[in-house]
């Protein structure tokens, strides 16, 4: 048999004393013997012993520098070495070659040449070290889509696996399980046979039965464990599940709330705190007489304290979407305008801060990232560059999370050539970066991109007849690089997922508007004028378009266009959206960010959850929240559709 692991101490300094046994016997006609052999780093080596070796044991020689070569991802070499095998091969040879083959043509994304010579594998036949490199390649094959097809060669690879590996093993098994749908799963054909893919999917149910309770999905664990003892997860639980079982809730005893009080973005930071503050006191869910009333203490030397008019609650109140019950808890406001962010948080950490909310402004929520506080901090934005922090979550309110929240819309809904209709600025440019990126992870080219100006642009192209003609140019990203599937230490990139091709002029079935209001009052018209009134291709739009004020013949003008929002200007809580949009006299984007504060309170009573409990979600008042694996807060929005004058939800 192929020899296929050699333990080693430098390479190239000797042949250990088995090899060169075996060797020797080879050349003078003894049978084909196993032998482990350990190919990285091993290419030069192998290779003169391919120029030195007779000829019965020059094929193994050959066969090990193959391995070896694309181990150190020569290429090249690896087929030209390939192109030189001789004819004729021994059955154990000949399997082994069926492997190397086929692995070659996974690191060319060569699926469909591959997937003919894995069938032709005699799996009884083969070493265990092989089973677990055919099995891998299975994995390849399915590209990292979920499937039936995947779990099993996971589960069929698993015993086979040691150490680091095996760990792998079971967290992408895991990780195949938990992109499912809760549908798809429940729509998979198991064998009765198979108990360890039967148990797999138990301990799937208890993850999403008890993901929202840190303490309950504990104990759901060890009750999983305890009746399912042979599963190889329950001998060793998935990362994200073994973290889980190390839960602790954090203390809300005392809340640092950082946001600049001066300056700008002082209304911005008077509606989340105020959002904040209504949901600590209870009053989301008070009686109707009951007012809104201030609580937290400025403690920051240059603060002014932030009041806003009491509201009373209508007498129809609804609770907010999973706002936290109101607390105890002490809160401290801190101004970060007033001084640096360095200076506020040793502030708020002498003062005994358990948990810090804030700051708002990206420049600050970089330094807090690379400041290696101890403290737990809910940041209200993101970084330029995301750093996972054991202690830090990020939860923002960006054009960048509503893009990406449209291309899985859009997708889901069947589109496939789109044209991004964006303002021609930096914000345009972070929208159209944003969903390509994101358009591109779930399998599309890169859509068209079309920018527009300012109003009077807009105008001069209506009163010139021109209109907006659904074509533009692709947008110029680079795609992520392909996960891999690592093989006996030899990791493959997955092949890239065919998709259709950039759509032309005439063929873009959907466009994605980033406009305000009174833009896509002038952008919808001008598209009918280009493309006619019975254009086929989806209209779409951000929240940005969304405002107060839109009268029925706005209405009626949008037919058929559909837009998203946030929970609570989507009719999740009218009494609530009310109460917001009277306070703030109309202004939606003070109601987005009020809601935002209300939303990051349960957050900050749900921090340690958040961080540590993998699945993790909550219905808010801006979108259903959940995590990602650096603990950036995730939102899917509310979708809404124009319809004879009507908005309702769309289908």
């Amino acid at each position: 048999m192929l020899p296929s692991k050699v333990v080693r101490h430098k390479v190239g300094l000797f042949v250990p004393v088995l090899l060169a046994g075996l060797i020797l016997a080879a050349c003078i006609g003894q049978g084909p013997q196993t032998l482990n052999v350990n190919i990285q780093g091993m290419s030069d080596y192998y290779l003169q012993q391919v120029q030195q070796s007779c000829d019965d044991s020059r094929t193994d020689w050959q066969l090990l520098a193959i391995r070896a070569l694309m181990k150190e991802e020569k290429y090249p070499q690896a087929r030209q070495q390939l192109n030189q095998l001789p004819n004729s091969l021994s059955d154990t040879q000949q399997q082994e070659l069926l492997l190397l083959k086929s692995q070659f043509l996974f690191s060319q994304q060569n699926v469909s040449s591959a997937l003919p010579l894995l069938n032709q594998l005699k799996i009884d036949d083969l070493s265990k070290e092989q089973q677990a490199r055919y099995y891998g390649l299975q994995i390849a094959a399915v590209q990292g889509k979920p499937s039936l097809a995947l779990l099993r060669a996971y589960i069929a690879q698993e015993p086979l696996l040691s150490g680091d590996d095996h760990q792998k093993n079971i967290d992408a098994t895991w990780q195949a399980l938990t992109q499912m749908t809760p549908q798809e799963a429940s729509n998979l054909v198991v064998n009765v046979s198979e108990n360890t893919l039967q148990d797999w999917l138990n301990l799937l149910n208890i993850w999403r039965v008890n993901a929202q309770d840190g303490e309950m999905l504990k104990s759901a664990l060890k009750d999983w464990q305890t009746r399912y003892p042979q599963n190889p997860a329950a001998k060793t639980l998935p990362t994200p599940l073994s973290q889980a079982q190390n839960f602790t809730k954090a203390s809300t005893s005392t809340i640092a709330l950082l946001l600049p009080l001066n300056g700008q973005a002082q209304v911005f930071a008077s509606a989340i705190e105020k959002g904040f503050n209504d949901a600590r006191n209870g009053v989301l869910n008070a009686a109707p007489t009951a007012p809104t009333g201030e609580a937290n203490a400025v403690v920051s030397p240059a603060a002014a304290s932030i009041t806003s008019a009491d509201t009373q609650w209508p007498a129809t109140a609804q609770p907010a979407a999973s706002a936290a019950p109101a607390s105890g808890a002490q809160i401290n406001v801190y101004d970060t305008s007033s001084q640096p962010i360095q200076q506020v948080m040793q502030q708020a950490q002498q003062d005994g801060a358990t948990l810090v909310v804030g700051p708002l402004l990206k420049k600050n929520v970089e330094a807090v990232a690379n400041s290696q506080t101890p403290l737990n901090v809910l940041a209200l934005n993101t970084p330029e560059q995301i750093q996972n922090h054991p202690n830090i979550c990020y939860f923002a309110l960006s054009p960048e999370d509503e893009a990406r929240d449209a291309s899985h819309h859009m997708w889901d809904q069947g589109k496939r050539h789109l044209l991004l209709l964006v303002p021609r600025s930096s914000f345009g440019d972070r929208v159209v970066n944003a969903f390509t990126q994101e358009w591109q992870k779930l399998g599309g080219t890169a859509p068209l991109q079309q920018r527009f100006g300012s109003t009077v642009e807009l105008k001069q192209g209506i009163n010139s007849g021109a209109g907006i003609t659904l074509s533009g140019t692709p947008v110029n990203t680079q795609p992520a690089e392909p996960q891999g599937v690592t093989i006996a230490g030899l990791t493959i990139p997955l092949p890239q997922q065919e998709s259709a091709a950039p759509a032309a002029s005439g063929g873009v079935d959907s466009v994605y508007i980033v406009s305000t209001q009174d833009e896509l009052q002038l952008i919808k018209p001008m598209i009918a004028m280009r493309a006619g009134s019975r254009c086929a291709a989806s209209l779409y739009a951000s929240s940005r378009s969304y405002q107060a004020g839109a009268d029925p013949d706005f209405r009626l003008e949008m037919e058929g266009l559909q837009f998203s929002d946030i929970p609570l200007l989507s009719g999740s809580n009218p009494a609530l959206m009310q109460r917001a949009v009277q306070l703030f006299n109309n202004d939606y984007s003070l109601v987005r960010l009020y809601a935002m504060g209300i939303d990051a309170w349960t957050l900050a009573n749900s921090f340690n959850q958040a961080r540590q409990t993998p699945g993790f979600t909550i219905d808010g008042n801006t979108g259903k929240l959940s995590t990602s694996q650096d603990c950036v807060i995730n939102r899917t929005l509310l979708w809404s559709q124009y319809r004879q004058g009507e908005i309702i939800p769309a289908s």
